[in-house]
């Protein structure tokens, strides 16, 4: 089982669905490169140098600063700083549903798995039967090690995925990329757009993320474990795990009754009629809400 980073609850309308959140990749495949001394094989670190004067700087001495305009900063105290983080919060709110297939791959980020915590688990099932039924992710706020995350709740199999986001600001569009006409709009033959078609079928496989190596990582490895006669191990101590209380789960459609009324000054929605159907999902969200997990 990974290991637990994140305890709270998923807002939905009225209902609080008790989760934790637990990675869902490794970092296996990143080798990490220590700086030692050749002569002595000891840890080598950086240095706080002034970059004009190359002299070494003491802790105190260095402020944090922004470039405003080029030479010129504005300088933010620690306590500033602080004071801009989100607060810290035990809750995923959610924000709205959209249709799965509208989210595109370049804004996905990060998946962590939700986990059903202290008796959620028929809400956290209802939740991804929902999801599941409508062909919908949620989109939500998360503030993950007190930095704030957008974020997508989506269902995968049994499990519920929460993938954080890439903000707008963060993504650049393909307009940035100024492509030529002959690339938007290529004279292409029949001939040649049939040969390239048929090339796509017959390389077309199922996906097995299984099939895929890092050739770095396993080269890099093979020497390590060449070359290693004998090495150090540091113990590193886990993080300790933020217990958050957990949110009873009480008369669960009274709650989701309350929730589907209107607020002050709002309208009543017009009755759904049948729940849309999933369809073929085209963007990123939309594969994971019907493929397998590798």
């Amino acid at each position: 089982m990974p290991r637990t980073i994140w305890k709270g609850a998923v807002s939905f309308g009225l209902v609080h669905i008790p989760v934790a959140v637990v990675p869902a990749t490794r970092s296996s495949s990143a080798i990490d490169f220590d700086w030692l001394d050749r002569r002595s094989m000891d840890p080598v670190g950086y240095k706080r140098v002034n970059k004009v004067t190359g002299e070494e700087l003491e802790a105190r001495d260095i402020v944090k600063g922004v470039q405003y305009e080029k030479g010129r900063y504005v300088v933010l105290s620690d306590e500033e700083i602080r004071a801009a983080h989100p607060k810290a919060t035990q809750t995923v709110d959610i924000l709205s549903f959209v249709d799965a297939e509208k989210i595109p791959f370049l804004y996905l980020d990060t998946p962590y798995y939700l986990l059903p915590d202290k008796r959620g688990e028929k809400v956290y099932g209802l939740l991804r039967e929902a999801l599941t039924a409508t062909g919908k992710v949620a989109v939500a706020n998360v503030v993950l090690r007190s930095k704030q995350h957008l974020a997508v709740i989506m269902p995968l199999d049994g499990a519920l995925v929460l993938d954080t986001l890439r903000w707008a600001d963060d993504v650049s569009g393909v307009d940035s990329l100024e492509l030529k006409p002959e690339v938007l709009e290529p004279e292409l033959s029949e001939r040649e757009r049939d040969m390239a078609v048929r090339l796509v079928e017959g390389m077309s496989e199922d996906w097995d993320p299984q099939r895929y190596h890092d050739s770095f990582q396993a080269q890099i490895m093979r020497l390590v474990e060449q070359k290693a006669e004998a090495g150090k191990i540091e113990e590193v101590g886990a993080e300790e795990e933020v217990e958050a209380p957990g949110a009873e789960v009480i008369d669960l459609t009274e709650l989701l009754r309350r929730s589907l009324r209107p607020k002050a000054g709002e309208k009543a929605a017009a009755p759904h009629g049948a729940a849309s159907g999933r369809g073929g999902a085209k963007g990123a969200a939309g594969r994971r809400t019907t493929k397998k997990a590798g």
